[in-house]
């Protein structure tokens, strides 16, 4: 049986060295991203996320990554994203929140370290934020409706809201020149703090996905209605940027 790294450090090399085996010469970079970079992994519930950069060549025959692929989600790690340093520096425009999280946390495990010369315009990132605010509004406002009579379903909603939400905080706090939270706790805060946001109600929001939180239905309910409050608030924040 398959042991699950008590960090991702630990399969740095054996998994860097499979990569490689599997694509040789076409890898240009293998950086590690998500929660491991970030140092909120926690084995056996956490996945592990790298980043595999590719040249045109080897993107075109991915056949050598089924094996990888496969042997390496025993240990928890989730299928690599594989791209290319083209498709990156075209896509800044269009992903901008997603590549600005990876460029800020992230630990280079070989080859050359792309995602930290990365560029990200404000503009881009601007529009990109209030897109997915707005999206976000509309799932955390269907959410509630459709989950809360039900505390345990509602209380997984706004568990599950938190990885995406605190992604865009930490673009706004860039848009703003705020140095990176370096936590999903800290980017609730942080953002709550810079657009004057009630933080009490981040602070329940981000004890709920801890788990540490404990209340009624009537309660959460409570919860969940002073979030979408405050989530409408930002979007209009947001749009007068």
């Amino acid at each position: 049986m398959a042991k699950i790294p008590d960090s991702p450090e630990q399969i740095f090399d054996d998994f860097s060295q499979d990569v490689r085996r599997a694509f040789g010469a076409e890898v240009v970079s293998l950086a590690l991203f998500g929660s491991g970079a970030r140092g909120e992994y926690i084995p056996k519930k956490s996945d592990i996320n790298f980043l595999v950069v590719l040249t045109q060549k080897g993107i075109a025959d991915l056949k050598g990554g089924l094996e990888l692929v496969h042997k390496w989600r025993k240990f928890n790690v989730s299928t690599p994203l594989f791209l290319t340093r083209q498709y990156i520096e075209t896509a800044l425009d269009t992903f901008p929140i997603e590549f600005l999280d990876m460029k800020t946390y992230h630990q280079q495990v070989y080859g050359e370290d792309i995602l930290a010369g990365l560029q990200i315009k404000g503009e881009h990132l601007r529009h990109q934020i209030e897109r997915e605010l707005r999206g976000k509004l509309i799932y955390l406002r269907s959410g509630f409706l459709t989950a809360g009579n039900d505390r345990g379903n509602l209380l997984e909603m706004l568990s599950a809201s938190v990885p995406a939400i605190s992604s865009i905080f930490e673009g706004l706090l860039h848009l703003k020149s705020l140095p990176p939270a370096g936590s999903r706790k800290e980017a609730f805060e942080a953002a709550a703090r810079a657009f004057k946001l009630n933080g009490d109600v981040f602070r329940n929001v981000m004890n709920i996905k801890r788990g540490e939180w404990r209340g009624s239905k009537v309660q959460v309910q409570d919860i969940a209605t002073a979030y979408i409050a405050e989530m409408a608030k930002l979007v209009m924040i947001v749009d007068t940027m």
